[in-house]
C-alpha cells in the first residue's frame, strides 16, 4: 500500500503565553486545508490572534469516532489537516491520540510540529530528577480505578508527573498521600501565565496549603519517585489502623478495607485482622 501524499500535522499551540507559539506553527496552520480542534471556540481566537483563517472541524473525545473518519477520509482526498489540543501538544491526555492510531492505519504521514508542554514545562523547573519520569496525567475520577492506577506505580523510582484540574485538586492530593506517601513534590499552577506559580514542599504541606485556599488555574503535580526504602510507608501498627479508618470513612466496607490495607502494606488480612481486633479491645 503506497503512502498517501497529504498529512496529518499534529501542532502544538501556547499553554498561556501566545508568544510561545512557533513560526512553523502558525505557518502550517494557514497552509493546511482544516484544523481539527477540540475547542473550536478556544481555537478560533488563537486562529484570529495569528491572521489564520484556516476552516476548523469540531473534534474531541464525544465525536471522535464519527469524526475521525470524516477526517481520515478528507486527507485520502488530498487534503491537509492539522490536529490541534486546547493547549499544548495534541495526542498528550487528548483524543488527538486516536486521530493519530486512524491515520497510521490509513498509511498516513503524521508530522509533528512540536511546541509548549505543560508536564515537561512543570519538571524542568521542578528542581526533581529529570533523568528519568513517568507522565501519568489525569487520574481517573473514581476512588478505586484511582487507588489502583496509584498502586501499579507507588515503587516506580522515577519522578511523577500529574495533570490535575482545580475542582479535583483537594481530593487527588488526600489519595496521593494515603497511597504513595508524604513526599516531597512540586506544584505548577497557570504555566506561563501572569499568575505562574511553583509551590514545593512535601505532599502534607501543599495539600494543607490548598485546603486553605481555594486552587485556582490548571495544575501539574510532579513527585519524587520511591527512593527504595519503605520510609515514606513504614509499616507500624498506628499506620496500619490509621489507614483502615481512612477506608471505612471513605465508605468501604470492613472486609473491602482490610483487603486494600493488606495490599498497601504487602501483609497478610490476617494480620490486619489480628491488628484491629487488639485496638478495639483497647479502645
Amino acid at each position: 500500500m503506497n503512502e498517501i501524499n497529504s498529512k496529518l500535522y499534529l501542532v502544538a499551540t501556547p499553554i498561556g503565553n501566545l508568544d510561545d507559539m512557533t513560526f512553523r506553527a502558525v505557518k502550517i496552520l494557514n497552509e493546511v486545508d482544516l484544523i481539527a480542534a477540540e475547542d473550536t471556540r478556544r481555537t478560533r481566537k488563537l486562529l484570529t490572534h495569528f491572521d489564520i483563517h484556516t476552516p476548523l472541524i469540531h473534534y474531541d473525545e464525544n465525536n471522535k469516532n464519527l469524526v475521525g473518519e470524516k477526517i481520515i477520509e478528507r486527507i485520502k482526498s488530498g487534503e491537509n489537516v492539522a490536529c490541534v489540543s486546547d493547549a499544548g501538544l495534541p495526542a498528550i491526555s487528548d483524543p488527538g491520540s486516536d486521530l493519530v492510531k486512524l491515520a497510521i492505519e490509513a498509511n498516513i504521514k503524521v508530522v509533528p510540529i512540536p511546541g509548549a508542554n505543560a508536564a515537561l514545562t512543570a519538571l524542568i523547573c521542578s528542581g526533581l530528577d529529570t533523568t528519568k519520569f513517568t507522565f501519568v496525567g489525569f487520574l481517573p475520577k473514581t476512588l478505586k480505578n484511582c487507588r489502583e492506577v496509584l498502586e501499579s506505580i507507588k515503587t516506580h523510582s522515577e519522578t511523577l508527573i500529574f495533570y490535575e484540574s482545580p475542582h479535583h485538586l483537594k481530593a487527588t492530593l488526600k489519595i496521593l498521600i494515603e497511597v504513595l506517601g508524604n513526599r516531597q513534590a512540586v506544584i505548577a499552577r497557570e504555566l506561563t501565565k501572569i499568575h505562574e506559580e511553583f509551590l514545593r514542599g512535601d505532599l502534607e504541606l501543599l495539600s494543607k496549603i490548598f485546603l486553605e485556599n481555594d486552587p485556582l488555574g490548571e495544575f501539574v503535580i510532579v513527585i519524587n519517585g520511591f527512593n527504595g526504602s519503605i520510609e515514606d510507608n513504614e509499616i507500624s501498627n498506628d499506620n496500619l489502623i490509621d489507614s483502615y479508618k481512612k477506608l471505612l470513612d471513605n465508605g468501604l466496607d470492613k472486609k473491602s478495607a482490610m483487603r486494600e490495607v493488606a495490599k498497601k502494606f504487602n501483609i497478610s488480612r490476617r494480620e490486619i485482622y489480628k491488628l484491629i481486633l487488639e485496638s478495639d479491645n483497647n479502645e
